[in-house]
C-alpha cells in the first residue's frame, strides 16, 4: 500500500495480483489532477499483466474540468493497455458531471480486448473509391 499526500488530495494505492485500487480522497482539480494521472500511469507501466484499475471515488469531495480531463486521460491509457477502468463508489457530484458531459458510459464501459485492438490496428484503412453524387 502506498499513500501519496497532496495539499488537498490524498491517493492510497493497494495492489493485488491482477488489479490495482487507487483510493481518492479530497479534491480532484487543476492543482491535483496530474498526481492521479501520474500514479495511474505508473501502475499501468509497472504492471503489464494488470487487468483492472479501480479508482475509489467515495472520498472525492470536488471535481473540476481538469479532474474530468484526468479521468479521460486515465481511460485513454487503460484502453490502450487493455485494462478495465472502474470508477467505484461514485459520489453524486461525480455522477452529475459525468452525466452532464456525456462521459459516464464512455468512462465506465469495458475496453476492447488486446486481441481486438491488434486486429483493428492491422486492418487496412478504407477510403471511398468515388465521390458520392449526393454531395
Amino acid at each position: 500500500m502506498t499513500t501519496h499526500p497532496e495539499q488537498h488530495l490524498q491517493l492510497t494505492t493497494v495492489d493485488t495480483q491482477d488489479s490495482v485500487h487507487i483510493d481518492i480522497r479530497g479534491d480532484l482539480d487543476y492543482l491535483s489532477a496530474d498526481a492521479l494521472v501520474e500514479e495511474a500511469t505508473a501502475q499501468l507501466t509497472e504492471r503489464p499483466a494488470l487487468t483492472d484499475l479501480h479508482l475509489g471515488c467515495s472520498g472525492l469531495e470536488a471535481i473540476d474540468s481538469m479532474g474530468l480531463s484526468a479521468l479521460l486521460m486515465i481511460h485513454r491509457h487503460t484502453s490502450v493497455a487493455g485494462v478495465r477502468l472502474h470508477l467505484d463508489d461514485r459520489p453524486g457530484t461525480l455522477d452529475r458531471i459525468l452525466h452532464l458531459t456525456g462521459t459516464l458510459e464512455y468512462l465506465t464501459s469495458s475496453p476492447p480486448s488486446r486481441t481486438t485492438q491488434l486486429m483493428n490496428d492491422n486492418a487496412p484503412a478504407t477510403r471511398p473509391t468515388r465521390l458520392d453524387s449526393n454531395t
